[in-house]
């Protein structure tokens, strides 16, 4: 493990988290995760991990290819999907959501006001949705969970990943 590395995945400091949320005037739906993983902080953009599933499943569903950065904002652009995270700072061992500490939340509220054409927001993942329970229940926003596209949830393989998010997020080839 290299020192950068290692700085991220074991610290007794908190973590910040490192991006802005995807969002534009026109996303309806928005996604949210729990905290970037630590590939993510070393690719510098959401779902950084390589065997992570989320830029595969959304090409597939799109017909949009997600070679690069620019490509994958396009996505979501197109798409009127929008990317953040439930945890504004933690601190953490790993990047499982089994290890994150003192999770403080990001201000959903206010970009939610900011962004009033969201109409729903989905959970990629049990913790984000949890964490939005806990500190956003007042809000009036339809709200679902989509199966986690970590290589570490294999309860579920990738075509019925795909269907699900399909589903739930109502997009397909040529949105």
């Amino acid at each position: 493990m290299s020192s950068s590395r290692k700085q991220v995945a074991v610290s007794s400091e908190k973590l910040e988290h490192p991006f802005k949320p995807i969002v534009f005037r026109d996303t309806e739906i928005l996604i949210l995760g729990s905290f970037p993983s630590i590939q993510s902080f070393e690719q510098h953009f959401y779902y950084g991990h390589p065997r992570n599933q989320f830029w595969k499943i959304m090409e597939v569903l799109t017909g949009y290819p997600t070679h690069n950065r620019d490509q994958k904002i396009w996505l979501l652009k197109e798409a009127k999907v929008g990317l953040w995270d439930m945890i504004a700072s933690c601190q953490r061992d790993n990047s499982l959501d089994s290890s994150l500490k003192e999770e403080k939340p990001n201000d959903i509220e206010a970009l939610l006001k900011k962004y009033p054409k969201i109409k729903k927001i989905c959970f990629t993942g049990k913790k984000a949705e949890a964490l939005f329970k806990q500190y956003f229940s007042h809000l009036s926003v339809e709200t679902c969970y989509l199966p986690s596209p970590s290589p570490a949830h294999a309860a579920m393989n990738f075509e019925e990943k795909v269907v699900a998010y399909r589903d739930t997020l109502g997009c397909e080839k040529g949105v």
